[in-house]
Formats: C-alpha cells, sequence, structure tokens
C-alpha cells in the first residue's frame, strides 16, 4: 500500500505538501495541487482519517452496510453484530445505503479511508467490481465472488416450508409476492423453492415481483390484489410484505385466514402482544450475525474460511395460516 512518502516522491514535493493538499489547505498552488492529487490517484493513496489508528498496527473499528436500519431485520442484524463485536473490544461504524448505488460506494470508499479491519456488506448493487476493495469482507444473502465468503439462511427450504405449509392448508390457488432485485441473490431461492413445491403437488400458481423501496411494499400489495383478487394463499418475501398485504386484505374484506392464509419471511415480529401474529419463516438473525463476525476476524487474521454459510431456518405458524 503507497505512503504519503511515495505521493510525496512522485509528486515532486515534501510530504508537509502532500498532506496540506490533503487538508485543503489554500497555500498550495493550484499546480502543485494537482500535480499532487494526480500522483495521489497514481498511486491509488488513501489517506487515514481516524487518528488513532495512525499509531497501531490494526484497526479496531468495523463496518457494516446496509440496506436500511429503519428495517426491524437489518436494525437486528445491526444490533447482534455490534453486541457481537463489543466482547472482542471493537467498534462498529454503520452505514445505511439506502439501496442507492452512488451512496453504497461512497461510503465503500469512506470505510477505506477510515481504515477500518474489515467490514459485513448486504448489498443489492453489483459495487465490488467497481472499486478497489483491500480489506476484508464479509457478504449475507449475496455471492459476489469465490473468494469472498458470504453467509445466508437456508432461503430455498425456507421457501419448501412455507409452499407446503399453505398447501397443507387447503390452500388451491396460490402466489409468491415480493421486491424484485437487479442483481442474483440469496433471496431469490425462496421463489425457486415456491415454484418447485407448487408445481411438485400441481397447484395454481403466480408470482410477482417488482423493485420497490424499503417500507414502501403497499404499492406491489395493492396492484397484485388488484391482479390477483382470487387467491387463497401468498408466500410472501419479507415479513414487512406480509403485514402490508393483510392490512390491505383487511381494508377490502378478506377475512385472514379464512380467506386468504399469508405467510411471510424473516420472523421479525417478536412480541406476540401484536396481532395478528403472522405466520412466517424465521430467519436466525443472532447466529448470522455472529458467524458473519468470526468470519471476518478469521478473514483478518488470514485464516482459511469457509466461502458458503447457510444457516437453518424454521417455520413459524402464527394466526395468518391453517397448518
Amino acid at each position: 500500500m503507497a505512503s504519503i512518502k511515495d505521493v510525496a516522491k512522485l509528486a515532486g514535493v515534501g510530504v508537509g505538501t502532500v498532506s496540506r493538499v490533503i487538508n485543503n489547505s489554500k497555500s498550495v498552488s493550484e499546480a502543485t495541487r494537482e500535480r499532487v492529487l494526480w500522483a495521489i490517484k497514481q498511486l491509488d493513496y488513501v489517506p487515514n482519517e481516524v487518528a488513532r489508528n495512525f499509531k497501531k498496527q490494526s484497526s479496531q473499528l468495523i463496518g457494516i452496510m446496509v440496506p436500511t436500519v429503519a428495517h426491524p431485520f437489518f436494525s437486528k442484524l445491526v444490533y447482534y453484530v455490534e453486541t457481537e463485536l463489543y466482547k472482542y473490544d471493537y467498534k462498529l461504524l454503520v452505514c445505511n445505503s439506502e439501496t442507492d448505488k452512488e451512496k453504497e460506494l461512497q461510503y465503500i470508499d469512506m470505510l477505506r479511508k477510515n481504515q477500518v479491519a474489515g467490514i459485513i456488506v448486504i448489498s443489492y448493487h453489483d459495487f465490488y467490481n467497481k472499486m478497489k476493495i483491500d480489506f476484508p469482507i464479509i457478504t449475507i444473502d449475496r455471492y459476489i465472488s469465490p473468494d469472498i465468503p458470504h453467509v445466508s439462511s437456508d432461503n430455498y427450504m425456507g421457501g419448501v416450508l412455507a409452499t407446503e405449509a399453505l398447501i397443507k392448508g387447503g390452500c388451491k390457488k396460490i402466489a409468491y409476492l415480493g421486491g424484485g432485485s437487479l442483481i442474483q441473490t440469496s433471496v431469490t431461492k425462496r421463489k425457486e423453492a415456491f415454484i418447485d413445491v407448487a408445481k411438485k403437488y400441481n397447484i395454481p400458481y403466480v408470482t410477482m415481483e417488482e423493485i420497490v423501496p424499503l417500507n414502501h411494499e403497499y404499492r406491489l400489495v395493492k396492484k397484485f390484489l388488484d391482479l390477483y383478487p382470487d387467491v387463497d394463499g401468498v408466500f410472501t418475501s419479507t415479513d414487512m410484505f406480509a403485514a402490508s398485504l393483510i392490512k390491505e386484505l383487511n381494508y377490502r374484506g378478506y377475512s385472514v385466514p379464512r380467506d386468504v392464509q399469508v405467510i411471510g419471511f424473516d420472523g421479525i415480529q417478536d412480541n406476540d402482544l401484536f396481532h395478528p401474529v403472522i405466520s412466517t419463516i424465521v430467519q436466525p438473525v443472532e447466529k448470522i450475525a455472529q458467524t458473519s463476525v468470526q468470519l471476518l476476524f478469521d478473514s483478518i487474521n488470514q485464516k482459511d474460511v469457509p466461502k458458503e454459510n447457510i444457516l437453518d431456518i424454521e417455520y413459524r405458524k402464527g394466526e395468518t395460516s391453517l397448518f
């Protein structure tokens, strides 16, 4: 990795001049500034923006990038990651990307400059090939490279259990409803399993996926019910979709689960004081966090780590399905 001395040598200036350029000092001429910036770009030099890391051999900072902590699943994940890191005296930098591609790239660059020891990422964009990443990385629900370890729940088995529960509950026409993605993620296995099981049992089915902003699932829910008012069982890609669907079904006069059974995915509804309790596939969020942190530590210590880490899920019957 290039040092500030390397930059100074290539630009033909002193280290102090390079430092002034980095800190946007006005005491440097424009010609010199451009020469220093050119050298920084040529060497891919990353200034250290965390002063306390100057004297350390390694950082005690870990970064995590999620779509938004406003979503219950991601907020739980961040909580458990932070809890696990704290046991080892590591601190967490949280980045909310809001599924914005440019924001993700900016955050990755910021984490590099802060010299984090590694990052945990949930991304729905192809950021990995867009920039140089020179620190350990663990992804969740996303395969991005044969060299990058990833952690996910058993999404396919979750899809199987949810679809079979709808069929065993007596549903005659079932549907899969979820948010789409521009890239292939582990979440797509939920839909794959749904289709496989429906075909296996020769049950009529429909699917609907569209990219919608997080926490705006109702937009697709209304469109779905307008197009398919006759389905009597729905497997949704998330519990948020399930909750939005149940709300709209009730508004339209349907009874859940008598008229339409609904099963979600995630297991974010921990308190049974809220009704109805959604039938769902429960992801082991705490285990996902612990596994991700351990894999990251092993990667930081240059240990061999398994690249694919699939964790068991479970079906939890609530009040929105009959089986």
